[in-house]
């Protein structure tokens, strides 16, 4: 049931005018000053549709409009004015401060349920066209497989966030983390398999992260998780959190349940001094190399203060 506002001060209009709607089928909302009208339109959960009479106490019809349009940006109210008032002045007047239609009194009945459903036309139109923009910005910024940040997301996230921990002189945990012999269960189960493994490798990191952190499939089977305002102490104990929460159960696919396990490479922030993000990044894939070198499932610090080369695996 769609809600509809209807302010005016003249209590015998409101009262006609909310039975009329209501038996339209409309959950009306009645009020009789313009200030409560955009209290009304504004609130997080407030009517998309409104009947604004023009003259009212504290603030008019199209005063109203004007503090809707500019308070409010989403989701779009459709904003209809009732006045007696016909000069080509006054609609132009009207429809400028933000008003949709104009209806001048006295109005007939059928009339305004035609004009409020072009109203809710309108409104479906805007919310097709606000979910598309908003499906156009995930798949941006998404990875399509894990749902998970695409790698020029997370390295611009974990940029800002290095810069953050700077100016504040705080401490961040970066964390490198790739899926041990991952490339055998393409080659033996298929791709398909794959991807199912992967899905549940996002989900299980996420579920070992607290919901302000952030997380990326940087590339292939490798994630990159950014730890924010996370003290270098508990690098390793989250970082093995991580570990546990991917190695502690099999993968269950459709097929057969897949052992799975992660090897990571971690650094603080606060123990890479001014380095750049690349160099942020160069380090602990060196980590996450020396992790891997020591055997898979297990976790290696990065040290800034060395020069390790560029892993090969």
């Amino acid at each position: 049931m769609m809600r509809i506002l209807i302010a005016d001060d003249d209590a015998l209009s409101r009262t006609l005018l909310q039975r009329t709607l209501q038996l339209a089928g409309y959950e009306v909302t009645a009020v009789d000053n313009g200030r409560s009208a955009v209290e009304q339109l504004c609130c997080q959960d407030g009517p998309r549709l409104a009947l604004l009479d023009w003259v009212m106490p504290e603030l008019d019809g199209p005063a109203v409009c004007r503090e809707v349009r500019q308070e409010k940006k989403q989701p779009y109210v459709h904003m209809v004015l009732l006045t007696s008032k016909e000069s080509k002045q006054d609609v132009v007047e009207g429809l400028e401060s933000g008003a949709d239609d104009y209806l001048v009194k006295p109005f007939d009945v059928a009339e305004l349920k035609a004009r409020l459903r072009t109203g809710l036309r309108i409104l479906q139109l805007e919310d097709r066209l606000v979910e598309a923009r908003e499906d156009m910005r995930f798949k941006a910024t998404h990875d399509p497989l894990t749902g998970l940040f695409n790698r020029g997301v997370i390295v611009d996230l974990l940029a800002r966030e290095v810069a953050r921990s700077h100016r504040e002189d705080s401490c961040s945990v970066v964390l490198l983390g790739d899926v041990d012999h991952f490339k055998a269960v393409n080659d033996t189960r298929g791709h398909v398999v794959g991807d199912v493994v992967l899905k549940e490798i996002a989900n299980r990191i996420l579920g070992a992260v607290r919901s302000y952190d952030y997380v990326g499939r940087y590339g292939g089977e490798e994630f990159l998780v950014v730890l924010n305002n996370c003290d270098s102490s508990l690098s390793l104990s989250r970082a093995e959190q991580i570990r546990h929460a991917i190695a502690n159960a099999p993968v269950q696919t459709p097929w057969d349940p897949i052992p799975v396990t992660m090897s990571l490479g971690v650094l603080a922030t606060k123990d890479c001094g001014l380095r750049s993000v690349e160099e942020i990044i160069h380090e602990v894939d060196a980590a996450l190399y020396k992790a891997k070198a020591a055997g898979r499932n297990c976790v290696r610090f990065a040290n800034p203060a060395m020069s390790p080369s560029v892993r090969s695996l």
